[in-house]
């Protein structure tokens, strides 16, 4: 085992053979640090905790390196103690921290990276890391080849429409009698109606979930219509020689009034709880211990500390004859030379790179390279390029394991060793896949303090510095920040080993006892030809920017001054909202908000809303950036929204600063929002704590609730449909949108919406059949008929979009079921006939379904499905949005 050089003066050496060194905390300038050899260097400029200066002369052409293996060049004549800098990286530098003194200019650059090449030849046959004498155990639940570290029921839903109804059945039974909780599986894919990218993987991913070790019994929920079903799943399994469940299985599709279907899949629950409450942890050997490695919010250290304690945890796994599984495709660019120094065969070697190609030419597609990875958070952490980012990553492989397998994305563990699977560096979409291939103990490595866990699955997270992991004591498990304290590898190996032993037996993670946890699967992407897209998600090179928003005409249509409804403030509600600003705060958002209706109450608001989405991080494209910042955007100054704060997790890309900015760009106070962070400001407990302080004296400040009457000219209405929508529904529609826009008030239609495709509903409207759009996806619209840009076809994604454009309430017509709900607008959902949980039958004159609207904005009326709870947000990555 390799463990860093520390030296005193407050820096550390990757290895000692390395000419560049790493800040441990922040050097001012003149500050002097003493190497290896006795001598000292004294650092010209300021350098911040966590980035390099050099600890020897370096020529103009010479390599700069860390772990023995190149990550820059120089472009000038370095000297020791000079601190090395790009030109990207002074641009970031100097806009965010303003208090240093800044060299003049680069003095290396980053050079594009060619594809590594295998050496033509035999590799030399490399033996795995020697087994130990004595194979060890621990307490688990045996379910034959494998072994449960947990034994969870779990509610799966197969795609985005049934996560929310998942979530609803485990709900019902917190607190249950059971060693480990009846959990969700709820995700984001497979809700648009049509086959994607992703659908293969998707099916592969969930059967995997379906049959983890880790799983006692299993409830798979799907609904009339879905590409995907518990029957896909069993044929899927069935077709690839998947082994025999050993969990119990069974599936309830959807198909009567929510309560119903709730009961229904309670009674499957509960007729389970005895049996799997009596099974008992039995002794199982090591070998059937499969480890996850992975990363996320990492930093300079990760590949110091973290990183190298995790491998070698990793490597004594294999040692016991079991499994350590490494992933995160992208991250690996540029140190596959580590990674292939100790490889089974050519064969593996060669599965390998051609991996990193194909995900390379996916990414390119999209009109991105592999180096978009890196983020101005990377750079601000010490993590300058994708090579420095890489090859700290890589260090999740000890330097003593060989590489063995080589899979694709949820393919099951092939066998005993060192695994490698390909996945986005988007680490929970990573953690999935690890999962479904049938990893039952996650070892979660982080520079920030990432506090992200599985729900089936324990996590036991390594924060990389002793500093964050003060900071975040209650979130974290390993301090793997003592190796930079002087603590032995060896040492600090062996007792994160027995800790990995005592959480497979059962003892409780951090995350674990938190209670906290989310799902995000590999998102689907874009990709054929622009004619062979259906219309409105035609593929080009960027999402359009901002439309003119000039509202579509409305011939023939009445104004109605007669019917009025109760604002507040002017708008439909007054709704306390907290925006997390990327995926990893989405569920803490949540969280806190049930604490705030417990503390604040609701007097001065009428709920507190947050808005949990799988955006912000680990996705690229400029526009993927746009559409989410507009979309937050619009959810932050929404009509209904009293008092808002944001919440980011700490080393997202679009974090709290990114937000400010867009903020002033368009033109709202950033002071009239609340910020907080759950790295920042100590973890779970100390960011909850942050956020009902600022909350209290916002809503102290706000008016006093007073309702008022208001005509149509002051509603915003969101209008959709989905499947066919039958004439006399078309003409209720019709009849709506005419009479709101005619009077002044604001109708958004999504541009895809089957209304659009009836003659009926134009003839209403006195347009022409399928218009085109007036607004971008989001944009925020002014009064008369607007038709909204949609890039997707996800129900979700549109009443998302429709939300942020400004709209208060939405009317959607749903032909076979009804659909969930949206977390921020409430939703009326009609139907041509009886269809279960559905408001309205909406007659052709629109009368009806007009007043209902009304009766909603006037907080007299909540939609069936709303009022259940039943509801979402999702944000579209666009056309080109593909996870990295």
């Amino acid at each position: 085992m390799t463990a860093p050089v520390v030296l005193a003066g407050g820096a550390v050496l990757p290895t000692g053979a390395d000419n560049c060194a790493i800040a441990t905390r922040e050097l001012p300038p003149g500050a002097r640090v003493t190497l290896t050899d006795g001598s000292t260097v004294r650092v010209a400029h300021a350098v911040p905790e966590g980035h390099r200066f050099s600890v020897a002369t370096v020529p103009p052409g010479a390599a700069l390196t860390s772990w023995g293996l190149p990550f820059g060049y120089a472009v000038l004549p370095v000297a020791p103690g000079d601190y090395l800098a790009t030109e990207r990286m002074l641009d970031v530098l100097r806009a965010r921290r303003s208090d240093l003194t800044w060299p003049a200019g680069p003095n290396f650059e980053n050079r594009p990276l060619d594809p590594y090449v295998l050496e033509s030849g035999p590799l030399a046959a490399v033996e795995q890391i020697a087994p130990v004498g004595s194979p060890g155990t621990f307490l688990g639940y045996d379910r034959g080849a494998t072994a449960g570290t947990r034994n969870h029921i779990v509610i799966l839903g197969t795609s985005a429409a049934t996560g929310p109804f998942a979530e609803a059945v485990a709900a019902r039974f917190a607190g249950a009698p059971l060693p480990d909780p009846v959990v969700a599986v709820a995700h984001t894919e497979g809700s648009d109606g049509r086959s994607s990218a992703n659908l293969d993987l998707l099916v592969r991913t969930l059967t995997g979930f379906a049959r983890h070790p880790n799983v006692g019994a299993v409830l798979i929920v799907d609904e009339p219509g879905s590409l995907l079903t518990a029957a896909a799943l069993a044929s899927y399994a069935a077709d690839r020689g998947y082994p025999a469940p050993t969990a119990q299985v069974a599936a309830l599709r959807r198909r009567g009034a929510l309560h119903d279907d709730i009961d229904r899949a309670a009674a499957t629950v509960t007729g389970w709880i005895p049996r799997i409450g009596a099974q008992r942890r039995t002794e199982i050997p090591l070998s059937r211990l499969n480890i996850a490695l992975q990363c996320g919010g990492s930093d300079a250290f990760s590949g110091v500390s973290a990183n190298p304690l995790a491998a070698a945890v990793g490597a004594e796994v294999i040692r016991h004859g079991g499994v350590a599984e490494l992933a995160e495709t992208d991250e690996l660019t540029g140190a596959e030379s580590y990674l292939l120094d100790r490889v089974r065969d050519a064969g593996t070697a060669r599965q390998f790179l051609d991996t990193i190609a194909a995900f390379a030419a996916r990414v390119r597609a999209h009109g991105h390279t592999t180096e978009g990875n890196v983020s101005g958070g990377n750079i601000m952490r010490g993590l300058y390029n994708i090579t420095l980012k890489s090859l700290g990553a890589a260090r999740k492989r000890d330097p003593r394991v060989r590489l063995d397998h080589v899979i694709d994305y949820a393919e099951p563990i092939p066998g005993p060793g060192y695994t490698f699977m390909n996945s986005p560096g988007n680490d929970l979409e990573s953690v999935a896949g690890q999962v479904a291939s049938g990893c039952n103990l996650i070892f979660f490595t982080t520079g920030n303090g990432s506090i992200t866990n599985f729900p089936f699955v324990p996590t036991v997270k390594f924060v990389s510095t002793s500093r964050r992991y003060e900071l975040l004591a209650a979130e974290m498990d390993v301090n793997a920040g003592q190796l930079l304290d002087g603590v032995p590898l060896a040492e600090a190996t062996t007792s994160v080993f027995d800790l990995a032993v005592r959480v497979a037996s059962g003892e409780r993670t951090a995350g674990e006892r938190a209670g906290h946890s989310q799902v995000s699967i590999w998102r689907a992407w874009r990709q054929g030809a622009p004619a062979a897209e259906p219309r409105g998600i035609a593929l080009t090179a960027r999402e359009r920017p901002e439309l003119d928003g000039v509202p579509l005409p409305i011939t023939g249509a009445v104004a109605r001054s007669d019917l009025r409804w109760s604002a507040v403030d002017g708008a439909t509600d007054r709704i306390g909202l907290i925006l997390p600003t990327s995926i990893c705060s989405g569920q803490i958002a949540l969280r806190i908000a049930g604490v705030l209706t417990e503390r604040l109450g609701t007097d001065a608001v009428s709920r507190y809303v947050a808005l949990p989405h799988t955006e912000g991080c680990g996705a690229i494209t400029s526009s993927a950036e746009d559409l989410w910042g507009r979309i937050a955007l619009g959810c932050l100054s929404h009509p209904s929204v009293g008092a808002a704060l944001l919440l980011e997790h700490g080393c997202e890309i679009t974090h709290n600063d990114f937000f400010r900015g867009r903020l002033r760009d368009a033109g709202l106070d950033v002071d009239r929002f609340g910020w907080a962070s759950i790295q920042a400001d100590g973890g779970i407990d100390a960011v909850t704590e942050r956020v009902t302080e600022w909350f209290g004296p916002a809503l102290g400040g706000l008016t006093p609730w007073t309702e008022q009457p208001a005509g149509l000219d002051r509603l915003r209405v969101g209008l959709h449909a989905l499947g066919d929508v039958d004439d006399r529904s078309a003409a209720a529609y019709g009849a709506v949108a005419a009479a709101i826009g005619a009077t002044g008030g604001t109708v958004v239609v999504s541009e895809p919406s089957p209304l659009w495709r009836s003659s009926v509903f134009c003839s209403r409207l006195g347009i022409d059949r399928e218009p085109p759009a007036t607004i971008a996806h989001a944009q925020v619209a002014t009064p008369g008929l607007q038709v909204m840009e949609t890039p997707g076809a996800s129900w979700m994604e549109t009443a998302t979009g429709l939300a942020a454009s400004g709209s208060e309430l939405i009317a959607v017509h749903v032909a076979d079921a009804a659909v969930a709900g949206h977390r921020l607008v409430p939703v009326l959902q009609t139907a041509a006939g009886a269809v279960a949980d559905v408001d309205v039958v909406p007659l052709a004159d629109g009368e009806e379904l007009l007043r209902a609207l009304l009766d909603v904005a006037s907080r007299r009326r909540t939609p069936i499905v709303s009022g259940e709870g039943l509801t979402g947000f999702q944000v579209t990555r666009g056309l080109l949005g593909v996870s990295i």
